[in-house]
């Protein structure tokens, strides 16, 4: 098991705007969102599909405006569904003991993404009765759509139950991270402060991570992974002394 290491805390620190980190919420009541956006986009793609079958008929728009406002509002919905679906992962991820388990429960978005734009598209290919411009596009903007919402579905930092355990069991107190990176940091100076700019590993070079910003987030580590931040900064762990068997880092990745 890896050694804990316990690190300063809040009000240790002299950065000026740090502020403390959002709670870890519900992963059960994420992921039940999740499934109902996602059944709306499935709706929306088969509202879409009742309008090229002309089973449906909205009078006040034309075909092509109503196959826009559906497809626009299934990507909204898959979208959202899948920040929700990934939110829930990171607060109870799976386990990498059963890896198909792992690999559906941290690519459903893009599953899902699949369904609700492919079906549509090829049904949009193989019509006979639309007009060459409302085709064209309509099935322009189902690719569209169809490459939006899945790459904005894919979880591009995946944990595992058992690293998100070996991290919180590694680290006790507070951990730093930014708005937008993807790592967290342990390191805090001799003094108690936080490092407000970039750190600097060995080989002189900044650590990329803080991007040099002034204002950064007090957390748990749990809460730093259920706000995305997945990895531990290898420089904060080297510095700290923090043991990094079984957690994940920007450095390499923990092996099973």
């Amino acid at each position: 098991m890896a050694e804990k290491k316990k690190i300063g805390t809040a009000s240790a620190t002299t950065v000026s705007d740090i502020k403390n980190a959002k709670p870890v919420g519900n992963a059960t009541g994420l992921r039940v969102g999740a499934v109902i956006l996602w059944v709306a986009a499935i709706v929306f793609e088969v509202l879409a599909v009742l309008i090229i079958a002309g089973k449906l008929n909205i009078t006040f728009m034309n075909t092509l405006t109503c196959l826009i406002v559906f497809i626009v509002l299934d990507l909204v919905c898959v979208i959202i569904g899948s920040q929700l679906w990934k939110k829930a992962n990171h607060i109870d991820p799976a386990s990498k003991k059963n890896p198909t388990k792992f690999w559906l429960w941290n690519n459903m978005g893009l599953i899902v993404a699949i369904f609700a734009f492919v079906p549509l598209i090829i049904l949009l290919l193989t019509n006979k009765n639309l007009d060459k411009k409302t085709k064209t596009i309509a099935i322009v903007a189902a690719a569209v759509a169809l490459v939006i919402g899945g790459a904005a579905s894919i979880d591009y930092n995946p944990i595992s139950s058992e690293e998100k355990a070996a991290a919180e069991a590694a680290i006790t107190g507070g951990v730093y991270y930014t708005n937008f990176g993807k790592v967290y940091h342990t390191h805090v100076n001799d003094d108690g402060s936080v490092t407000q700019h970039a750190h600097t590993t060995d080989d002189g070079k900044d650590c990329p991570y803080l991007n040099r910003s002034d204002s950064l987030t007090y957390g748990t580590v749990e809460e730093a992974i259920a706000a995305g931040k997945t990895r531990l900064c290898s420089y904060c762990a080297r510095h700290d002394g923090i043991n990094t068997e079984g957690l994940l880092t920007d450095g390499n990745d923990a092996e099973d």
